[in-house]
């Protein structure tokens, strides 16, 4: 049987707000595989998982159904299911875009890198390091 955990150590591992963990199940995008008797919510490793690639799709600009269809993606493949070639295919298309994604964001990050250097060349004399 696989380990359960609360909601609060699943938003610490994952760096997910507690919130935002709530709305994944409430919209059914990450629900828990369990609940407790008490009603909490109860994650897997497996759940954990899957959060950490909305986690990193978030950023990306990825829509909620676009999240769900790359879960849905993925189990596909995984599975060797029906639908397996429609499955890959979405999953090369969110790849392109993450590598689209992360060319835009490596240059603004060089931007912002460059401005501050410039900001720091250009300080007062009595606040520079």
């Amino acid at each position: 049987m696989a380990a359960h955990m609360q909601i609060g150590e699943v938003a610490e591992r994952t760096g997910l707000s507690i919130r935002t963990l709530r709305h994944y199940d409430e919209v059914g995008l990450v629900p828990p595989s369990e609940r407790s008797a008490g009603g909490f919510r109860l994650y897997t490793d497996t759940d954990v998982e899957r959060l950490l690639v909305i986690r990193r799709m978030k950023p990306l600009e990825f829509t909620l159904d676009e999240m769900r269809r790359l879960l849905a993606s993925l189990d596909t493949i995984d599975s060797g299911g029906d639908g397996i070639e429609e499955a890959g295919a979405f999953v090369d298309e969110c790849h392109a875009r993450a590598e689209a994604a992360c060319a835009n964001l490596r240059k603004k990050l060089a931007y912002a890198e460059e401005l501050t250097a410039v900001l720091a060349a250009n300080r007062h004399p009595s606040r520079r390091a």
